[in-house]
């Protein structure tokens, strides 16, 4: 069994203070009932509560990820839409946007029926992505992906749950894309299982290595259902697309206390006037 050692490359920047504003913000949206909502027996819902799962990430987006309401925020395997919508309630209608990419047809509708018809800065596109869980019939292979936006149309972009059901040579594809679409000053917000070999004896998966490579996984019959990557290959990759990690925080699948799951790495697109500034 395996586990992650946190590893902060440079000094951890603080979390921006919550507020009592963000407090009220993200405590009503898990209990305003008029809030879009799929149904529940959706099975593109995922595990645990859609509202609550979505406060919390809005959360971290703003604490950790320095969000900002006047940010363009690219949303890489939006789903149905557990980001987008408490994202709905904090960006600015005129100067903010966000963009959502899933390969499951039935999410994307969903997103696109329900939430751009009241909130049109927020635009929701299917890409064909193979994948063998969740599109084993994808016409486009995840190595070949190529997100349809110009470079540097994002300030933040998201991978909530993806690289956790991608192998590495993919991942990689997608860390470079993030990097193409940030611009200057722009962060890329990444929840993942990062291995590095040290163990708590406490966590929730156990991960086995994938052949000779940088991948792992938890689950014999279906390895991109919770893989993991090796965190000295994530930071090194994140890097090599040209981004600066500023740290790879540890979360608490490994059965300590965090604010968060899975680990999450926080990377920035170098230049723009400072953290969450515009550039």
């Amino acid at each position: 069994m395996t586990a992650l050692r946190q590893i902060a490359p440079e000094p951890v920047p603080a979390e921006v203070a919550a507020g009592p504003e963000l407090d009220w913000l993200l405590a009503s949206l898990q209990s305003n009932r008029f809030m879009p909502h799929p149904p529940p027996d959706s099975i593109f819902v995922g595990d645990g509560d859609y509202r609550a799962i979505g406060a919390e990430f809005l959360g971290h987006f703003i604490r950790i990820g320095r969000l900002k309401p006047h940010e363009r925020v690219f949303d890489i395997g939006c789903g149905i839409g557990r980001m987008a919508v408490p994202l709905t309630q904090y960006l600015d209608p005129g100067r903010g946007s966000y963009d959502g990419v899933d390969p499951v047809m039935e999410g994307i509708l969903w997103c696109a029926q329900t939430i751009t018809p009241a909130y049109p800065r927020f635009r929701f596109q299917r890409l064909d992505i193979a994948h063998p869980l969740y599109n084993p019939q994808g016409s486009l292979p995840g190595i070949e992906v190529r997100f349809g936006f110009a470079n540097g149309s994002f300030d933040f972009v998201t991978m909530t749950s993806v690289a956790t059901h991608l192998p590495p040579e993919e991942l990689v594809v997608y860390l470079q894309e993030a990097a193409r679409l940030l611009a200057p000053g722009g962060r890329l917000f990444l929840t993942a299982f990062a291995i590095d070999g040290s163990s708590t004896g406490q966590e929730r998966l156990s991960f086995k290595r994938w052949q000779d490579g940088p991948g792992w996984y938890a689950i014999d019959e279906a390895p991109l259902a919770a893989a993991g990557i090796d965190s000295r290959f994530l930071l090194e990759q994140a890097a090599q697309a040209g981004l600066a990690v500023e740290a790879l925080r540890p979360g608490h699948w490994r059965g300590i206390s965090a604010a968060h799951y899975q680990d999450l790495l926080i990377a920035t697109k170098p230049g723009g006037k400072g953290p969450g500034g515009m550039a």
